[in-house]
């Protein structure tokens, strides 16, 4: 047994188990004190940018909400339209002295929507985003999923079945949108294209059918291709080639802003402003930081027990 500062006795594996939370629950505040700080840092420091003029890489935008000619979304518990949605359904289980809500179901929608300014627009892609939604909704209900038409009723339904509780945040079109994330620009002659790689793969392409390539080069049909021939097939790639890449050049510019290729970088979606975003990751910050200091003086507290002891 392990005296822990004459207060109680622990047996050498619960104080070793005691220890190891406390050490874990440390690193984890520290790790969130530091990660919620830098979130609120880039918030502050990164400018705001105008779509048409953002530059490629890192950059935060603010803009209205629309579908972009999509359906609206309909959210999986409360059946409301919207433009993205994140759910959970829990179950209250109890067994003898513990209870507690279970998580049995939860998603986010993944599909893209737009974000629009004066100047120009910008497709969200939501895939791997922390969103900090302000339209949030939290309820009770008696069956797993609350729009389910065949849920029964009656008092003897709601005596035997089970405690759910369902959690629901939303986006919705024309909502002010904050944005922070990879910008990435495509078409409008804003890539530079390769007319000599591209030839390259119209060949290979042509070539993976070589009767109907005999059929369009092979003009003296002797079953292959000479060197005349050969050079015609590859001016007529190259002319195919030098079309393609005015296609492209002459297609209209898509922005998108995404999850950045590197770790560390945020990527942040809210509908709060974004001096009430910045506020709430310092309180979280702060939170984190009491929580590093008590769970610290915790284990140093429980390794003098062990020196001393």
């Amino acid at each position: 047994m392990i005296d822990v500062h004459g207060l109680f006795w622990l047996p050498p594996g619960q104080f070793w188990m005691l220890l190891l939370f406390v050490c874990v629950a440390t690193l984890a505040c520290a790790w969130l004190m530091f990660s919620r700080y830098r979130r609120a840092r880039w918030i502050e420091d990164t400018p705001r940018s105008r779509i048409r003029s953002a530059a490629q890489g890192l950059v935060e935008l603010a803009g209205r909400l629309e579908s972009g000619g999509h359906a609206p979304l309909v959210s999986p518990l409360g059946g409301a339209n919207c433009l993205w949605y994140r759910f959970k359904v829990e179950e209250y289980r109890s067994s003898g002295r513990n209870s507690r809500w279970r998580v049995i179901e939860s998603g986010e929608s993944e599909r893209p929507f737009l974000l629009c300014d004066e100047t120009g627009q910008c497709w969200i892609d939501p895939r791997g985003a922390e969103v900090h939604p302000a339209r949030r909704r939290r309820w009770e209900g008696r069956q797993r999923w609350p729009l389910n038409p065949g849920g029964g009723s009656g008092v003897l339904n709601l005596l035997v079945s089970k405690r759910y509780r369902y959690s629901e945040e939303l986006l919705l079109a024309d909502e002010v949108l904050y944005a922070l994330g990879w910008f990435k620009s495509r078409g409008g002659g804003r890539e530079a294209v390769d007319e000599r790689a591209m030839a390259r793969r119209i060949i290979s392409n042509w070539k993976a059918d070589y009767t109907d390539l005999l059929a369009r080069f092979d003009h003296n049909r002797d079953g292959q291709l000479d060197m005349q021939e050969w050079q015609q097939v590859q001016q007529a790639a190259a002319s195919e080639a030098s079309s393609q890449a005015r296609e492209q050049n002459a297609a209209e510019v898509v922005h998108t802003l995404s999850r950045p290729p590197r770790r560390g970088l945020p990527f942040l979606l809210s509908d709060h402003h974004e001096d009430a975003l910045s506020g709430r990751m310092r309180r979280h910050a702060q939170w984190s930081c009491a929580g590093f200091v008590l769970a610290g003086a915790g284990a140093v507290w429980l390794a003098l027990a062990l020196v001393t002891s």
